[in-house]
């Protein structure tokens, strides 16, 4: 890896050097998960890492005090008729080209598939006059601050499209169609095609992982994902992986016990 000077690299240089002295590396994942990695990585690396996740289960998903927002409306109309929603976010980082952020939106229109697309307003990421106007009855895009967790919790969502941060990863309840854009983004993503098989990945114009998204591509991706076998496989997954999860920070489980641990050994 080569580092050009400058505050990142400083900063990423110091974030090293301050892990490395620490006394060790709490995961926001569990061990039978990471059982593999995390094993080979206490045995032979300093400092030692411990499973203590999924964190977004420790809590209950928060539910509005007043009247539910708009975008929680429109699931619980969607659900009453029975639709499939798939739900679109690229988290808070990313930056999405405008030509890209186009193609994103025809490919949501013409996909003839539900969506609730959150959307944040930048330079470059206006939507063409007159879309929403024509999916309102289709998709609903929402430029104020959603609860993703609620979200991804309701009945109404069968598909995730989202950029693969290790929270939205965590958080997902449904299949998720995997576009990574940035840091570990990537390394995620094929962890949840590859590996733990409970999504897929966008299809790219040139077939590489950071090639362009045409909306015929996305389209197509978005057909498997919410309605083909696949899709329906991956659902199955996603159940017994959340299962998993949930049993282990339960009390007795295992992310609850190496807590348990981490507080004795640091009071030793």
């Amino acid at each position: 890896m080569i580092l050009h000077k400058g505050p990142d690299s400083e900063f990423f240089v110091d974030a090293i050097i301050a892990t490395s002295k620490s006394y060790g590396i709490i995961v926001n994942s569990f061990y039978e998960l990471e059982s593999v990695f995390l094993n080979y990585w206490n045995q032979n690396f300093n400092p030692r890492a411990w499973c203590v996740g999924p964190l977004c289960l420790a809590k209950t998903p928060s539910q509005p005090d007043q009247e539910k927002p708009t975008w929680l409306q429109w699931l619980d109309q969607k659900q009453s008729e029975g639709r499939s929603v798939q739900y679109v976010a690229f988290g808070t980082q990313a930056e999405i080209p405008a030509e890209q952020f186009r193609e994103i939106a025809i490919g949501l229109e013409k996909s003839n598939f539900e969506f609730l697309w959150a959307v944040r307003t930048k330079p470059g990421m206006e939507l063409e006059d007159g879309l929403e106007k024509r999916v309102k009855e289709m998709g609903m895009v929402v430029r104020e601050w959603v609860d993703q967790r609620v979200i991804l919790e309701h009945d109404s969502v069968r598909g995730f499209l989202s950029h693969c941060g290790w929270n939205s990863v965590t958080e997902s309840k449904v299949p998720i169609l995997a576009w990574p854009m940035m840091a570990e983004q990537h390394l995620n993503a094929r962890m949840v095609v590859e590996e733990i098989k409970i999504g897929l990945r966008v299809e790219t114009a040139d077939g590489t992982v950071r090639g362009f998204v045409k909306w015929e591509g996305l389209k197509k991706m978005v057909k498997v994902l919410m309605e083909g076998e696949r899709g329906k496989n991956l659902r199955k997954n996603v159940k017994e992986l959340g299962d998993m999860a949930r049993k282990a920070i339960e009390e007795g489980g295992s992310s609850g016990k190496t807590l348990d641990l981490l507080i004795d050994d640091v009071n030793t």
